[in-house]
């Protein structure tokens, strides 16, 4: 019974663990009309990271902690905007398809509103899962988490 939640945990952290380490493209891996140049992320790394903060958001929503939440979501926007600052040649180049479902995430959250929070983050994921098909990456598909990996971050708001 133990293992399947210590296998969760040694995936997420060899996951987080390869967006620190990741070896420079070489120049076939280049995106067409973008300049992969030392130092800039590779998109599915800003990607990678955007997918958990997803998850986090999820688990920071449901429970409650705002604060959490309103951070994830922030952390999502930027990984967005960096994707499309450089990235460019993404026909998808600026966050517009994910302004709206951001929005109302934010919204959401400032309101404190967990039914407008669930509503939103469905409407985020869907979002994602657009995007990805209009870049053919369609089995790329991200839903709501069913479990939570992250088994060392504190979700639940503290009692004062």
């Amino acid at each position: 019974m133990r293992r399947k939640p210590i296998a969760l945990l040694l995936a997420t952290l060899l996951i987080a663990g390869s967006m620190f380490v990741a070896a420079p493209p070489p120049a076939a891996a280049q995106q067409v009309g973008d300049a992969v140049r030392p130092g800039n992320p590779r998109l599915a790394d800003l990607m990678e990271a955007s997918q958990l903060r997803h998850i986090k958001l999820w688990f920071a929503g449901i429970t409650g902690n705002w604060k959490l939440a309103a951070y994830q979501t922030k952390q999502i926007k930027t990984r967005l905007q960096d994707a499309a600052s450089l990235y460019q040649s993404l026909p998808v180049n600026d966050i517009t398809t994910m302004a709206n479902p951001i929005d109302a995430v934010t919204a959401a959250v400032a309101a404190q509103d967990s039914k407008a929070f669930v509503k939103a983050y469905g409407e985020l994921t869907k979002g994602c899962n657009s995007c990805h098909s209009e870049l053919k990456l369609g089995f790329v598909e991200l839903k709501t988490p069913a479990m939570n990996p992250f088994s060392d971050q504190v979700f639940e708001v503290k009692k004062k």
